[in-house]
């Protein structure tokens, strides 16, 4: 029994450093702007269009991720996704703009196998009372790639290291990751083979979909993820240097602190989600801290608190980002497990995908050509505050699903079945 939950630690912990591994890739065009504009003939708002792509493969994947975990089991899809991660890395790397564009989408699409992937491999091999936790620490470890994907990697780019050298290193190593997810990933039960699988999937993605519980959850998400996703890990970076005059070093530091946050964050708010045994709070809590820290780097003075504080603290409260990921999972039934986190993902990340260009154009109008300023970037994302207290409000709407609430909440689901 030893070895064997031994080898599922190791499977999770793989899978936990593939999610870290395209968390790189995910957020280092924002360090390497200038490069990549100059490589593609774009405008700083044109690379952003480029990069925003990851979210277009990413958010639909998720629903095909979800069905495909809950049919094939981890070892049959995660590495397929990791390989196709690699191969998207190098595609990006040949400095072709229609090939780049492919690239970045189907970085998108395999890299959602990783979180979605992790996730399966936590719920469905651990007890549920730790669920919130090792859901927290998968994040952690995402997070944790997007914190070196700006902090390690814009220096090293600054340094000299050219941008498409840094893409091939990227794709041998997603590459790599597939053989070792393929090799480590435990086999899935063995189940009789059923010809009316894909009616199966449909319905149990219309069961998800039509829990309004699982819209709420992936509402909640995105957009308490939206000032990561979005404002830090396109524009943080361009945002410090033109309306506050940072240098690129200070602002890549500065910057990265938020990812730094949700490293932290993600795994301390799901061990105190499930220490106290509720959801609720937690989320409610941290989408006030949000709220005001995020109000604080748009509109308030810089200068007034010590530096990497305020970007660290909106890092840790979005973290709670994270718990409706545990939530939607408690709230469907136990056999829809991957087909709930892939709802939330493609709900969360869709936000990402559709609403990236709204906010560029924002950007764009209100600058209208010039050079960016404080106040042009004010206009742009403060949108981004009335997303934050609507997910506050949203919060209050849920039911509450942790353990300390089960009872309630199973008595509430026979009454409505």
């Amino acid at each position: 029994m030893k070895s064997a939950a031994r080898a599922v630690t190791a499977a999770w912990l793989l899978a936990a450093v593939y999610y870290f591994y395209q968390y790189v890739l995910r957020s280092a065009p924002a360090v390497m702007m200038p490069e990549l504009s100059e490589a593609f003939g774009l405008s700083a708002i044109g690379v952003a269009s480029l990069a925003g792509l990851f979210y277009y493969g990413y958010s639909p994947f998720s629903l095909v991720a979800g069905v495909a975990l809950d049919r094939w089991g981890a070892r049959t899809v995660v590495p397929i996704g990791a390989a196709a991660v690699g191969i998207g890395a190098l595609a990006f790397a040949s400095g072709n703009l229609q090939l780049a564009s492919v690239g970045r989408f189907v970085q998108g699409a395999g890299g959602v196998f990783s979180l979605l992937g992790a996730v399966y491999l936590a719920t469905k091999y651990f007890p549920a009372s730790r669920a919130a936790t090792l859901i927290g620490a998968t994040q952690m470890f995402g997070m944790a790639g997007g914190f070196a994907g700006q902090s390690l990697i814009g220096p090293a780019i600054a340094s000299g290291m050219s941008w498409s050298a840094f893409w091939v290193y990227m794709g041998a190593a997603g590459l790599l990751i597939s053989v070792l997810l393929l090799l480590f990933l435990p086999r899935a039960t063995a189940t009789p083979e059923r010809h009316g699988w894909v009616g199966e999937a449909g319905r149990a993605l219309a069961t998800v979909f039509r829990n309004p519980q699982s819209i709420m959850c992936g509402l909640i998400a995105g957009l308490m993820f939206l000032p990561t996703t979005i404002f830090d890990m396109v524009w943080g970076v361009r945002y410090l240097q033109e309306a506050h005059g940072f240098d690129y070093g200070e602002a890549v530091m500065r910057s990265s602190t938020v990812p730094l946050g949700w490293i932290i964050g993600c795994p301390l708010l799901g061990f105190l989600s499930d220490r106290i045994g509720r959801r609720k709070p937690v989320i409610a809590v941290s989408a006030l801290v949000l709220l005001v820290c995020l109000a604080w780097i748009l509109f308030g003075p810089h200068a007034q608190l010590p530096p990497y504080v305020v970007g660290f603290v909106a890092g840790l409260a979005s973290g709670a980002a994270m718990l409706p990921y545990t939530i939607i999972k408690e709230a469907n039934p136990a056999n829809m497990s991957g087909t709930a986190t892939g709802v939330i993902n493609f709900l969360n990340f869709t936000l990402s995908a559709l609403l990236g260009p709204v906010f560029a154009g924002l950007l764009s109008r209100a600058s209208a050509g010039a050079d960016r300023t404080l106040e042009h970037y004010q206009f742009a994302f403060q949108p981004m505050l009335i997303g934050v207290a609507v997910a506050f409000v949203l919060t209050l709407l849920l039911r509450e699903t942790g353990p300390a609430a089960r009872p309630q909440v199973t008595r509430a689901l026979g009454e409505e079945s």
